[in-house]
């Protein structure tokens, strides 16, 4: 006897068709952000050519990176969300929910807190743009290079190639240095110690000739003196290498006044 090909195909459609329907979804949602994140790309190159000739702006490549970014978060959802609706089982647990809504509001957004506070503020930097791709800025401990704005982190590179990673919450509520914002270049202003009982007004004299610089007492402890001595504007990149040039200079000219300990 033949099978009925038909009556086959239909139970096999009634059986996985949920599953079926769901994927596609997702497939779609996903080719969908994927083109529209590169015409989007290809868009803002095209803008940098006629307008630019060739280079975004750094303001424009952050905002550009995050819209599509977030263009394409909302998407893939939306494919989720599509997906999840094929499922009966889904519908009914989506009523539940939301007869019960204000308690799954409260506890989803107790568990999503610290996700959509780096969320908003990685709106926020995005809009407001302390710190853009490519800046050069110092944040807590660590000073490199902006690679990039994400939707949830930012990520920097320092001088010895490391990256780090820092959440968009901390970011904004935190002490930013921006030493790219401006004129694109940054004084140095380097510490140096000198003991309580030495002549901190000879120090200063004698760092003042050797740098050619101002240099002025910081602060005064039991222990020591702090002085502060400027140096000339640099690039950002050059910042750190220049900032220990000069303060090596600091101490082998207090060394050889006699002001600082002899080395052993």
């Amino acid at each position: 006897m033949t099978p009925d090909l038909g009556s086959a195909s239909r139970g096999f459609w009634e059986t996985n068709g949920d599953w079926i329907s769901a994927i596609v979804a997702i497939l779609l949602a996903l080719l969908a952000a994927f083109l529209l994140d590169r015409a989007l790309a290809r868009r803002g190159l095209q803008l940098a050519e006629a307008v630019t000739r060739g280079q975004l702006t750094p303001e424009t490549d952050t905002r550009l990176r995050f819209v599509r970014r977030l263009v394409y978060a909302v998407i893939v959802l939306i494919g989720v969300a599509v997906a999840l609706s094929q499922f009966t089982g889904i519908n009914r647990l989506a009523a539940s929910l939301l007869a019960s809504g204000a308690i799954a509001a409260a506890v989803l957004g107790f568990a999503a807190r610290q996700t959509l506070a780096n969320f908003v503020a990685g709106i926020m930097i995005a809009v407001t743009q302390p710190l853009r791709v490519g800046d050069w800025v110092h944040f807590d401990e660590h000073y490199g290079v902006v690679e990039d704005i994400r939707l949830n982190y930012t990520f920097l590179r320092t001088l010895g190639d490391q990256q780090v990673v820092i959440p968009n919450e901390k970011l904004a509520g935190g002490i930013l240095r921006n030493d790219t914002l401006g004129a694109g270049v940054v004084g140095l202003d380097v510490q140096v110690w000198i003991p309580a009982s030495a002549d901190a007004r000879r120090a200063v004299a004698a760092l003042e000739e050797e740098t050619g610089q101002t240099v002025t007492v910081e602060e005064t402890a039991t222990d020591g003196v702090r002085l502060a001595v400027a140096g000339e504007r640099c690039a950002p990149p050059e910042r750190s290498a220049r900032a220990a040039a000069l303060r090596l200079q600091c101490l082998e000219r207090l060394r050889a006044e006699g002001l600082l300990a002899p080395a052993e």
